[in-house]
């Protein structure tokens, strides 16, 4: 390690990692440090994997998609600027484009459920309770997260993003809009438009039609 690296190393392990900013993570990222790519990776790859499997319907293009969205943050950290949005946005942009073309590439994709993914353990069921209790409530659960999901996964691409933001991530409208870079008008106008179509798919029922020029 040269001494100008060295330098940063100690500079950011004295700072702490929880007290550096994303901001100060992605320009020494940009500078070559492997320290401050790992720390970022760890903050965010969960919720990057979340987005995509929400927006692919499959853990394993999810993954595809985690690994090509940081590959990608390795060669263009330096193009990340303060001005246009947080690192985070950045981020979810590099992903949202991963996701686009994986879709784009295999264009016909049926959303399967993840049972690993239904909870932390893995096993699909709360803890606690008896056996039968377990193995009913996780078969009520993943019934309704397989539901879900393929319901999702089948509202068109912008409709998509705005109700996996908004909704399974707890995004607010700003951070939605930074994300999509998009008004946080339009983020509204498609969350409201994504929750009548997902509602309506999971009763069965297509939804009204809206006109054309709503649409952004």
């Amino acid at each position: 390690m040269d001494i100008q690296k060295r330098g940063r190393y100690v500079e950011y392990m004295m700072a702490g990692k929880a007290d550096v900013r994303d901001e100060d993570l992605l320009r020494r990222l940009a500078a070559g440090d492997e320290e401050s790519f790992r720390e970022f990776y760890q903050r965010h790859q969960a919720a990057i994997f979340r987005f995509a499997l929400h927006m692919t319907g499959r853990a394993d293009a999810a993954e595809e998609v985690v690994q090509e969205a940081f590959m990608t943050l390795i060669r263009e950290a330096g193009k990340f600027d303060t001005k246009r949005g947080a690192p985070q946005a950045f981020l979810y942009g590099i992903a949202r484009n991963h996701v686009r073309k994986l879709l784009e590439r295999e264009r016909r994709y049926e959303p399967l459920l993840d049972e690993e993914s239904l909870n932390e353990n893995g096993s699909g069921m709360a803890l606690g309770g008896s056996p039968d209790e377990h193995l009913l409530a996780g078969m009520a659960r993943a019934e309704i997260v397989a539901q879900v999901r393929g319901a999702l996964g089948l509202l068109p691409r912008h409709y998509r993003a705005a109700v996996t933001l908004c909704d399974l991530q707890e995004h607010d409208y700003a951070s939605a809009a930074a994300i999509l870079e998009c008004p946080i008008g339009t983020v509204r106008s498609r969350l409201a438009r994504g929750r009548e179509m997902l509602a309506a798919k999971l009763r069965g029922v297509p939804a009204a039609r809206k006109p054309a020029s709503g649409r952004r």
